[in-house]
């Protein structure tokens, strides 16, 4: 043992040399083993992934010969993406969005403006697209609703004791009789009223007792208290018919019999024979269905376009085909806060009592498309109507027989007594509207095979009809069918469709900043006192511009001398109506410069100015001879920055301080003693010899 021991020493540098077991190798062996195999790993991911990015943006192609993206003609084709078509490149590859091949564009969105399309004959027939011509003519629209019969409240009454008492008999036991004014209802048993009869028949007595030697005073006071006991016996609900019958009789009654104040049915009966009852607690509810409500209720918008007297046509589902014919006797004035609905109200007459209270009811209200204004129908052309019963119509004027109210012409409801033309509306089938929300287009065809898209504006959409408002014109043939078809090849082409109708947006004319032009001017002098008149609104005019010069307010007395000046000459002068026309855009804007402040002020001081500048170029006084000189500023806000002024020194009215001298004389007005010469000429003179800053400055 002790002999191994020794030796194991002795062998360690052959130990060295050996290779270790597998589990004890180095990482610096492992990395000699792995690193190739990735290296070749990553540069293969980085080949892959460099050939996605290059077929993404095109730089690899699919075998398509450069040849191949060109159209028959030698001209370049457009490549396009079937799900975004605002992806457009001149060679074959793939959309960078969704990575979908690219396909060529039509090529009949081609050679045309950027708003319409072109579709052959052969792609019109397989699209089945058709056409129709827009038309201008006189459209109505039908309001439909539903409704429900209701109790004419006109027409109903509320029989009640006049006194306390007990109900001993009712001739109406039960709710739906008929009954006809003065039958009788109930009799009712009252000590009170017993005893107030009682009164009367001793009164009556007592003056009759009387002699004619009697003092006159004491009779007055007897035949007050007969008088004064006869009312009371009228207030307890005694006819005046009972009162003569129990003077004549002179026999009290403890019962009291009711008769109906009106004919009707029964709707509410509410006591009981043998019931106590007080004064005032009803006994029976009566209502007249000679005439009943359609009640509807309708939306705002639609309630706004019908009138008082306007016809209605009803169905009643228990009357299945029968039309009945009612009139608006109300329109409420308020929208139901909840329902957000205004009701309405048609009068019917049911003098056969075929309409019942609680049926429901189908109504259609005919009203024409157009402004409100007055309309004509035949059956109330030139009559008379109840105000409060649009069924009652009569030739003469008179009392309503229901309500006693006194008729009125139909005229004060819009009625005329001659036929109204109706205003037209230009009017397309609906199926040629293509919408998205609030956006509406249509595809006008304005030569054979060209499509353009128009943004329309809508008006009312009428069962297969649509009321344009804007954006077509009577004549012009619009796509009705397969104009689904149009809209996705113009989508396709990259042009705008109604999915993206801003694509393309023609650039607007800009008008150009520019002074008041006048091709010729002739100014005429008018003398006397308008003449006058209008030297002083001038001379007013040059005040006021000069105080906005030195940046201050002007005064009341300058806007009302200014204001009443050229009211008088708009209305009072003999000047011509276009000149009427300038002065009164100067009262119209002159009546309360003076409350404004300085900015709002001058805002108001350029219309005037313009109408001033216009003046005059047209008229002066007679009696007048310095020269008007007309000034332009190209820097005011929104343009128009024509001012007149007495004298050549340029005072800028509309920036004061800020800009004092900014402008530039355009012509010199001179009087009629003196004629001017043309325009062009008097600019290119007075450009040279005026100067448009005063000298030193």
């Amino acid at each position: 043992m002790t002999t191994s021991s020794t030796e194991e020493p002795a062998k360690d540098p052959v130990n060295t040399e050996t290779p270790p077991p597998p589990d004890a190798k180095s990482g610096r062996w492992w990395l000699r083993k792995l690193l190739p195999a990735a290296l070749f790993l990553s540069v293969g991911l980085f080949l892959i992934v460099l050939l996605g990015v290059a077929q993404r943006l095109g730089w690899i192609q699919s075998g398509i010969s450069p040849s191949s993206a060109t159209t028959e003609g030698g001209k370049a084709q457009i490549f396009t993406c079937p799900m975004h078509p605002q992806i457009r490149q001149p060679k074959p590859g793939r959309c960078p969005i969704c990575g979908m091949a690219l396909v060529p564009a039509a090529k009949s969105g081609a050679n045309i403006d950027q708003m319409a399309i072109n579709i052959d004959p052969a792609q019109r027939r397989l699209a089945n697209i058709q056409t129709a011509k827009a038309k201008l003519e006189s459209v109505s629209t039908t309001i439909e609703t539903i409704g429900s019969i209701e109790i004419d409240e006109s027409r109903q009454a509320t029989i009640a004791a006049y006194i306390n008492g007990r109900i001993e008999k009712l001739f109406a036991d039960y709710t739906g009789v008929e009954v006809d004014k003065g039958d009788h209802l109930a009799i009712v048993y009252s000590p009170e009223l017993y005893s107030a009869q009682v009164e009367l028949l001793e009164a009556g007595n007592a003056l009759k007792k009387m002699t004619s030697g009697a003092l006159s005073v004491v009779r007055e006071v007897q035949e007050k208290l007969v008088e004064n006991s006869r009312q009371k016996l009228v207030e307890l609900g005694m006819t005046d018919a009972q009162i003569k019958q129990l003077l004549s009789t002179g026999k009290a009654e403890s019962r009291l019999t009711i008769y109906a104040p009106i004919g009707g049915t029964v709707t509410e009966k509410l006591a009981e024979e043998g019931k106590y009852i007080k004064a005032g607690e009803p006994i029976y509810r009566i209502a007249n269905l000679t005439t009943v409500w359609l009640v509807l209720e309708l939306y705002p918008e639609d309630a706004s376009r019908i009138r008082f007297g306007q016809r209605v046509d009803a169905e009643l589902q228990s009357l299945p085909g029968k039309t009945l014919k009612g009139r608006v006797v109300f329109i409420d004035p308020t929208v139901n806060p909840n329902r957000r609905t205004v009701g309405v109200r048609v009068e019917f007459k049911n003098e056969d009592g075929q309409l019942r209270p609680g049926d429901y009811a189908k109504a259609q209200i005919k009203v024409p498309i157009g402004p409100q204004g007055n309309v004509y129908d035949a059956e109330l052309a030139g009559k008379w109507i109840s105000p409060m019963h649009p069924q009652v119509i009569r030739d003469q004027p008179g009392d309503c027989p229901i309500c006693g109210m006194k008729l009125v012409p139909t005229s004060r409801f819009g009625y005329t007594d001659q036929p109204v033309p109706q205003k037209k509306a230009l009017t397309v089938p609906r199926s040629a509207i293509l919408m998205a929300g609030d956006h509406s287009v249509v595809y006008v065809e304005t030569k054979p095979g060209r499509f353009e898209l128009r943004n329309v504006t809508l008006g009312s959409l009428l069962g297969d009809t649509a009321v344009i408002l804007e954006g077509v014109k009577p004549g012009e043939k619009v796509a009705t069918a397969g104009n689904f078809l149009i809209d996705s090849q113009m989508q396709l082409s990259g042009k705008p469709s109604l999915i993206d109708p801003l694509r393309f947006t023609p650039a607007k004319k800009t008008k150009k900043n520019t002074p008041l032009q006048f091709d010729s001017f002739k100014i005429e002098t008018i003398s006397g006192k308008p003449g006058q008149s209008l030297e002083k609104l001038y001379a007013t005019y040059f005040a006021i511009q000069k105080q906005f010069a030195a940046d201050q307010k002007i005064t009341e007395q300058q806007a009302r001398t200014l204001n009443t000046l050229a009211a008088q000459l708009a209305q009072d002068s003999p000047l011509s109506q276009p000149i009427k026309d300038e002065l009164q855009q100067i009262a119209n804007n002159s009546e309360h410069l003076h409350h404004l402040s300085l900015e709002e002020a001058r805002k108001k001081f350029k219309p005037i100015s313009h109408a001033v500048v216009k003046l005059a170029t047209q008229v002066r006084g007679g009696e007048t001879k310095p020269p008007f000189h007309h000034f332009f500023c190209p820097m005011v806000p929104q343009g128009g920055g024509d001012w007149l002024q007495s004298d050549h020194k340029l005072l800028n009215p509309y920036f004061g301080s800020k800009m004092l001298h900014c402008g530039e004389l355009v012509p010199t007005f001179e009087t009629a003693a003196k004629q001017p010469a043309p325009p062009g000429q008097s600019q290119q003179k007075q450009k040279h010899s005026s100067p448009s800053r005063p000298k030193g400055e």
